[in-house]
Parts: structure tokens; sequence; C-alpha cells
């Protein structure tokens, strides 16, 4: 039973992981347009060992949401308020293709946590009413 638990908790810590993954990306396609807006991203970790007691070994969570350092976009509009003397202005970082492929990868992620989530529920459900008979 507690393999059930420890299985729904890890699937649990996935599916928030990549709720926080798809924050972001939607934050990251908002601001697509502003301009000096830099591309936020974030790792994930796992919990390896015993010594952070609210997670067990094997759950995933975010770490510190970094921002991308690639060079922004310059973009040419001498009608801009922030345009320098050449015309020019320094858009964002985000790349709409990466976006969308992110967005795709973590909610198939999350469905599939939500899949495992819901089968270990039912199997422990199933569990539960043979012990009681």
């Amino acid at each position: 039973m507690s393999d059930l638990l420890q299985t729904m908790s890890l699937a649990a810590s996935g599916m928030q992981a990549q709720s926080s993954r798809l924050r972001l990306v939607s934050e990251n396609l908002a601001n697509a347009d502003t301009p000096g807006y830099r591309r936020k991203t974030a790792a994930f970790e796992t919990v390896m060992a015993r010594h952070d007691a609210t997670r067990p070994p094997g759950a995933v969570h975010q770490g510190l949401v970094q921002l991308d350092q690639s060079e922004l976009k310059r973009i040419y509009d001498p009608g801009h308020p922030l345009a320098d003397p050449s015309g020019h202005y320094a858009g964002s970082n985000v790349d709409m293709m990466i976006e969308v492929a992110d967005a795709r990868e973590a909610q198939r992620s999350y469905e599939a946590n939500l899949k495992l989530f819901d089968q270990a529920r039912k199997m422990s459900a199933g569990l539960l009413e043979l012990l009681r008979r």
C-alpha cells in the first residue's frame, strides 16, 4: 500500500513541476512582444535522498527561475519611443516555436503523470476494498 501512496506522491510532484513549467511558458508567450523581456527558464531537480522530509526520494521539483541570457533581438522601428538614434530597440529573446514545443511537452508530461496518479489511486481503492472483505 505504501508503494502506491509513494507512486501517487511522485506523480503529483511531476504534475506540480509541469504546471510550473506551463506557467513560465505562458509568461514568456505573453511577453514575447515586450521590449527588453528575457525568456524565463527553470531546471527541474530530483530529490535523491531523504534529507527533504516533505518529499519522497525521486520526487521532482522546480529549481530557481533564471533569465535566458541570449542576445535580445534588435528591431528596427524609428518611430518607437525606445528606439536609439539608429532607429533600433531591443526586443525580447522569446522564440514562439520553442515556447509552443515546451508547452506541448509539459502538457503531455502532465497528462502522463495524471494517468499514473489515477491508476495508482484506483489500485489503492481496489486494495482497500479487498482488505475490507
